[in-house]
């Protein structure tokens, strides 16, 4: 019965794990659209447009620097 009971523990270990690496045509299919640099056009371009109306500047997305003219 100990045997049995061993041998079932180890068929359980063995079959329960297994690696399935993600190839890469697969990759788009897992990606989310949320996790984009701009998930959405609309929204990043009205976000700009307010930074631009508050500031009175324009730039500074991903770069060092803003409008004040201070690297």
């Amino acid at each position: 019965m100990k045997t049995l009971t061993i041998v079932s523990l180890l068929i359980v270990l063995i079959t329960s794990c297994s690696y399935q690496p993600v190839k890469p045509w697969e990759k788009d299919i897992l990606a989310k659209p949320t996790m984009a640099l701009t998930p959405d056009k609309v929204d990043s371009f009205l976000d700009e447009h307010i930074y631009f109306s508050k500031e009175a500047s324009t730039g500074g997305q991903g770069v060092g620097g803003g409008g004040c003219g201070c690297n």
